[in-house]
């Protein structure tokens, strides 16, 4: 940041930070307790202080400059590290604390896992706020450069830095619409073959490991298509002939449409699930929280195809990790 000592206000990280993650005056006002006036006075402070606009229009919305988002991750570093410097022998006041988090996870896995720490979130922290985001279609270093706090799911990431913990395996299940003709006896595995499927990808991929262990057997499947997501995949499987994927935890999603699941004939690898953050988060005891709960959750099933049902997991004992 080309900031001179003598014109160096930490404040203004802070409400950069802000700015950048809610790319609003309006809000960022909101989130600071400031009116919008004194808001737009700061903003221009920081323009001229890092010698970019940082934030230009584009239509109806403001969208960061290209100095804005290289130095984003570096900024929120920085405040996060603030915030830890600051807090007392790593304690944090959950009932007062003030927080936006923003969680990058698949949309299937949120819509199972989401509600349960959406409900446990709010009870023992009613100031902080979840943000979901969906996973891209493209590879961004999200947690590297601030995009996303915490991600939850299948970690892939190539950034050597973030630390990755594993939490369970998962696995996968076909799901079809009833009365399809693979329900009637036995699905071996050159039924299955000889139907045509649908591959949930969000890069759109029309193979996976599926074919290879398919291919292991002397056989291959027609693929007749891929869509985005797992939800919307479900809904195309009600309407079809078609065979899909989902994992064993997302099962409730699948029935909630009136769909039907059986076990796939193939031996096919596990599914590692887990959750990836930045070093950078590592001392913060916000954050520690919120790891702690989302490790609770998926750990022990909690949620509409866990062990427990849709109820909570019991109080955690011992210190956030």
């Amino acid at each position: 940041m080309r900031v001179t000592q003598s014109g160096l206000d930490l404040n203004l990280l802070v409400a950069l930070d802000v700015l950048l993650e809610e790319s609003s005056v309006s809000r960022a006002a909101a989130r600071l307790h400031l009116s919008e006036p004194a808001m737009s006075r700061t903003l221009g402070r920081i323009r001229k202080a890092l010698g970019d606009p940082v934030l230009v229009r584009a239509g109806r919305v403001m969208v960061p400059t290209p100095h804005a988002l290289a130095v984003r991750g570096e900024v929120r570093s920085v405040v996060e590290r603030a915030r830890a410097l600051f807090l007392s022998g790593g304690q944090v006041d959950l009932p007062t604390l003030t927080r936006t988090f923003t969680v990058l996870a698949n949309d299937a896995f949120t819509a199972v896992t989401g509600a349960a720490l959406f409900r446990r979130v709010t009870r023992e922290a009613p100031g902080v706020r979840l943000r979901f985001l969906a996973e891209s279609h493209v590879e961004v270093p999200a947690l590297r450069e601030g995009v996303a706090d915490l991600e939850l799911g299948v970690i892939d990431t190539r950034s050597p830095e973030v630390h990755v913990e594993h939490l369970y395996d998962e696995r996968m299940v076909a799901v079809v619409r009833p009365g399809h003709p693979l329900l009637r006896g036995r699905p071996t595995a050159r039924r299955f073959a000889a139907a045509d499927h649908l591959i949930a990808s969000r890069r759109g991929r029309l193979e996976g490991p599926v074919d290879t262990a398919l291919a292991e057997q002397g056989l291959s499947r027609r693929v007749v298509g891929s869509v985005g997501s797992f939800p919307a995949s479900l809904f195309v499987l009600r309407e079809s002939d078609l065979v899909g994927l989902l994992t064993a935890r997302a099962v409730p999603l699948a029935a909630a449409l009136g769909l039907e699941t059986f076990d796939i004939p193939l031996d096919l690898p596990p599914l590692p699930f887990g959750m990836a953050w930045h070093p950078r988060h590592d001392a913060d005891p916000a954050h520690a929280w919120l790891r702690d709960r989302a490790r609770e959750l998926m750990t022990t099933g909690s949620g509409p195809s866990g062990p427990s049902g849709p109820s909570e997991p019991d109080e955690p004992s011992g210190p956030p990790r």
